[in-house]
């Protein structure tokens, strides 16, 4: 079991008008990108934040979800979205539980906003430090060993369905993965070369 990305994301709404969109921002992320190779760390780490993103833009505000890449379905993107359109997303691998990840999720998002009010985060240009992201990456890599609090979370949300779905169900319909990689501004041009690469070997497994 294996968390490798937490991330805070200030989110768009891909339904928006693109001339009165304000773009997506990640406010803050932490990756472990240990099992992989240093000349592929960097396009890993912006596939982490484009998936991510991705995820979050269609997550609605109050809703908890799971999406895979059904490619490459041993990632999953767990997403919880609070009021001023903030988004705490948690990739694991699939064998991480889902309640653990959602409810860390949530812990993420309630300590971000307990830290930043709603016009910080609007007006935020840049990353925010948060240091705790990364203190709660190392924590929670073994859920066993995750705290009491988290223990009482768990058993609250025991009792909400966790809602899974693919990349390709939260897309708009005739949107694919591939074009959104193409059109993106935030990958690299080696990043996309590698994603090209790697998928088709089938061993992108550093997106999903």
């Amino acid at each position: 079991m294996k968390i490798y990305h937490l991330a805070v994301i200030r989110a768009s709404d891909p339904q928006t008008d693109e001339q009165n969109k304000k773009p997506s921002l990640i406010l803050c992320s932490e990756s472990d990108l240990s099992e992989f190779s240093f000349f592929q760390r960097g396009s890993v780490a912006e596939f982490m934040n484009f998936f991510s993103t991705t995820v979050a833009e269609r997550t609605s505000v109050g809703q908890r979800q799971a999406v895979s890449n059904s490619e490459q379905g041993d990632r999953i993107v767990y997403a919880v979205r609070g009021s001023s359109g903030v988004c705490a997303t948690v990739m694991t691998d699939k064998e991480y539980p889902d309640r653990v990840a959602l409810t860390l999720a949530g812990k993420i998002l309630d300590e971000f906003t307990q830290t930043y009010n709603a016009d910080r985060i609007a007006g935020a240009s840049d990353k925010l430090a948060f240091p705790l992201l990364g203190e709660m990456l190392a924590k929670y890599q073994e859920p066993r060993q995750a705290d009491n609090i988290m223990k009482v979370q768990m058993e609250l949300e025991e009792t909400k369905a966790v809602l899974h779905k693919t990349i390709e169900g939260i897309l708009e319909r005739g949107t694919k993965l591939d074009s959104l990689v193409d059109r993106s501004t935030e990958l690299s041009n080696s990043s996309k070369a590698f994603y090209k690469t790697a998928k088709k070997t089938n061993s992108c497994c550093v997106v999903m």
